[in-house]
């Protein structure tokens, strides 16, 4: 191989690493998140509250937003992204409901 593949080859190994830990990073930060969630769904559950909160929900896309843009991600995807988030944790609070 020639110098510039092979520089190449080992920029792409790097990048591919530090990926593989933000990665690792992202799972356990949501695997945190899920925890508190939970815990607020049953909390919910036992003083009779909705499972959603709508001004609280727009607060924090409003503020995800605002955060992608500083972090120069695309505030579209990331707003997308919690809508998931905040989708998945209301069905947990559901359930805890019921």
């Amino acid at each position: 191989m020639t110098d510039d593949v092979t520089r190449a080859a080992e920029l792409l190994k790097e990048h591919r690493e530090s990926i593989d830990r933000l990665d690792a990073i992202l799972v356990y930060t949501l695997g945190e998140r899920f925890k508190h969630t939970r815990a607020v769904g049953k909390l919910k559950a036992k003083h009779d509250l909705p499972p959603s909160d709508p001004a609280r929900e727009a607060a924090q896309i409003e503020r995800l937003e605002d955060l992608a843009n500083r972090a120069q991600l695309d505030p579209e995807f990331a707003k997308n992204f919690l809508n998931f988030v905040i989708r998945e944790v209301i069905q947990h609070h559901k359930k805890h409901k019921s």
